[in-house]
């Protein structure tokens, strides 16, 4: 369904990607998990055309996405659907409104039927009857799943996960993550994720890839990933201070010590 080939992407003298290789099956949930900072949510901007790759081939479908003009891109936009970080509501709009936003924007409907897509798609993410609420009255487990409604409310090929799980407590995080499950299934979708919450990544994943120092350096099922021989995907997984990504950063985690020991001390 995507296939992405040697992208590069800067800002400044910042490499952020370099040289990103990674296939995405159809209809499969493939996970992207790497610390804060290494450009998962970058990969994801670049594979919807919010930023252009400075170098590399992104194939959608079998079309390189890098190599379209704007009108083109909003074409194949339609084609993605999106759950943000922060659900990305809009505040002034009530839940209806919200979910149904899309749907007005691309004419998708007439007036009439929005209002039944609104509610189907609602009750597939598990909530009925809200479509009056604001965002503001919302638990932030229930923001996630409108915002997934909205996500799916014009039926994309490809779903799009931006930290699904980021601030929700443990019950609600599975929550969501047995709704992508489901999604998936019921419609087929392709699916991108990309997290550092191992729980979920272990639990939606068909396969799961590891950003590092701008590149995948290693790709795999859930129990593949989990058995690596990779110190570096290993340390990650496992959560463990000690190891070659801590290494990097040697003087940092030195005076994290020095400061733990002289707190010690001086509590005793």
């Amino acid at each position: 369904m995507i296939e992405i080939r040697g992208l590069h992407k800067r800002f400044g003298k910042n490499i952020v990607l370099d040289g990103i290789e990674l296939v995405v099956p159809r209809g499969k949930n493939t996970v992207v998990i790497g610390g804060s900072g290494t450009g998962k949510s970058v990969l994801i901007k670049c594979v919807v055309g919010l930023l252009r790759a400075d170098e590399g081939e992104i194939l959608i479908d079998g079309e390189d996405a890098t190599k379209m003009d704007e009108r083109e891109l909003v074409r194949i936009r339609r084609k993605f659907g999106m759950l943000f970080q922060g659900s990305a509501l809009f505040d002034s709009m009530d839940v209806g409104e919200n979910v149904a936003f899309s749907l007005r924007r691309l004419h998708l409907y007439p007036e009439r039927q929005i209002r039944d897509v609104v509610e189907e798609k609602l009750a597939m993410v598990g909530l009925r009857d809200i479509q009056h609420l604001m965002p503001a009255e919302l638990s932030g487990g229930m923001k996630k799943r409108v915002g997934l409604a909205r996500a799916i409310a014009a039926e994309p090929e490809i779903l799009l996960y931006d930290e699904p799980t980021t601030g929700l407590d443990p019950i609600m995080a599975d929550v969501i993550n047995d709704l992508i499950i489901s999604l998936r299934e019921l419609l087929g979708v392709t699916s991108i994720s990309i997290t550092h919450d191992m729980a979920s990544a272990y639990k939606i994943a068909d396969q799961i890839a590891m950003l590092y120092k701008g590149k995948i350096v290693e790709v795999g099922t859930p129990e593949e990933i989990r058995n690596t021989r990779n110190p570096v995907v290993s340390q990650f997984v496992e959560g463990r201070a000690e190891g070659p990504i801590t290494a990097e950063h040697e003087e940092f985690v030195r005076f994290v010590r020095r400061s733990g020991e002289t707190g010690t001390q001086g509590g005793r």
